[in-house]
């Protein structure tokens, strides 16, 4: 009698516990399936969090001519997020070595000149043979490989859609500005 009514009672928790993680694997959408390590404070950090979200894709450095974009970056975060945007950096040091710094410096430099709050990751490669395998992934939906710091990818919320943006293109863009709306407002 014990033993059934045990039985019963943890049947329920374990069935839940059994459909949580196969649920979780569905709701993350493919291209986002990925981790890395968090910039700011060492920790993993899923890109299936963001799943729902529109994301902002930035290869990032700190000795460029593009870096005064992390101000533009920082300031439509700071706009969009309760709405669901997110804006995501990947430190790089692929173009032109001008992100030597260590992930603490990177961090810093982020954190003191431009007041970063957005998620970023360790500093990783983005282009080429050696790119992480989330830009391939990118690269490969696109078209379009980073030829500089701060190139950009807009990934719909339902992460199907992805569109490339020049290292030209300013995160103030109409055109990015009006995609961002758009994919905002799709459910």
């Amino acid at each position: 009698m014990m033993s059934s009514l045990r039985t019963a009672l943890l049947l329920p928790g374990l069935l839940a516990l059994s459909v949580l993680p196969a649920e979780a694997a569905t709701t993350c959408p493919p291209l986002l399936n990925h981790q890395f390590v968090s910039l700011q404070d060492g920790k993993p950090l899923s890109l299936c969090q963001y799943a729902g979200k529109v994301v902002l894709v930035v290869n990032t450095a700190s000795y460029c001519g593009f870096t005064s974009q992390y101000d533009g970056l920082e300031r439509l975060y700071e706009r969009l997020r309760d709405q669901g945007l997110v804006v995501v950096g990947f430190p790089s040091n692929d173009f032109g070595e001008q992100e030597p710094g260590s992930d603490p410096q990177i961090a810093e430099f982020c954190r003191l000149t431009y007041g970063v709050r957005f998620p970023m990751v360790s500093k990783s490669v983005v282009k080429g043979a050696q790119a992480n395998p989330f830009y391939r992934q990118l690269a490969e939906r696109t078209g379009s490989v980073p030829r500089w710091n701060f190139h950009k990818y807009l990934i719909s919320r339902d992460g199907q859609q992805v569109l490339a943006y020049s290292s030209l293109t300013t995160p103030d863009d109409r055109d990015l500005l009006q995609q961002i709306e758009h994919f905002l407002n799709q459910r």
